[in-house]
């Protein structure tokens, strides 16, 4: 992707990007200029500072940060930054990302993160809110995402249960 990124997709380790994934190919189905990168909160804590400190500067409008376990990384990159920071809660534990999600979702006033769902579902989710926060200024973009919907609605709509019980 040539632009500037509008997106930025974070994630505390490599492997969190079997989950992030759904973030990114959001991002790309949609055409939104975005970068992804492992930034961890515990292992990298000076790279996360100088991301979220240069993100609007940047020119990010909105940054998805997934993590596990302790997730950290958007509870401090939203102290960092102004820009809306979305959280999404990896199941990396034990726990299957309840321990994430409480973290994230769990922010003192003051520091608000975009709590996402558990998993892929809310990596996707969180590029389509990105989507949406970013069309409110971009009538194409708008467009695309009314689109998009639409061709979920019709999906429902066209299918039955019947093509279930054949199978």
């Amino acid at each position: 992707m040539n632009a500037l990124p509008l997106v930025g997709v974070v994630m505390g380790s490599r492997s969190d990007y079997t989950v992030m994934k759904a973030a990114v190919e959001m991002l790309r189905e949609f055409g939104v200029a975005h970068e992804a990168r492992v930034v961890s909160a515990h292992r990298t804590p000076d790279l996360l500072f100088e991301y979220a400190e240069a993100a609007a500067g940047r020119g990010l409008r909105v940054i998805i940060a997934g993590a596990g376990g302790a997730a950290h990384l958007p509870g401090m990159m939203a102290a960092k930054t102004v820009v809306p920071v979305l959280g999404v809660p990896i199941a990396a534990t034990a726990l299957q990302g309840m321990d994430a999600l409480l973290s994230i979702a769990q922010m003192p006033k003051g520091v608000p993160v975009g709590t996402m769902a558990i998993g892929a579902a809310g990596a996707a989710n969180a590029a389509l809110l990105a989507v949406a926060m970013l069309a409110t200024t971009d009538a194409a973009l708008r467009e695309r995402l009314v689109a998009w919907r639409a061709a979920r609605r019709d999906e429902v709509l066209s299918s039955t249960l019947e093509d279930e019980v054949g199978r």
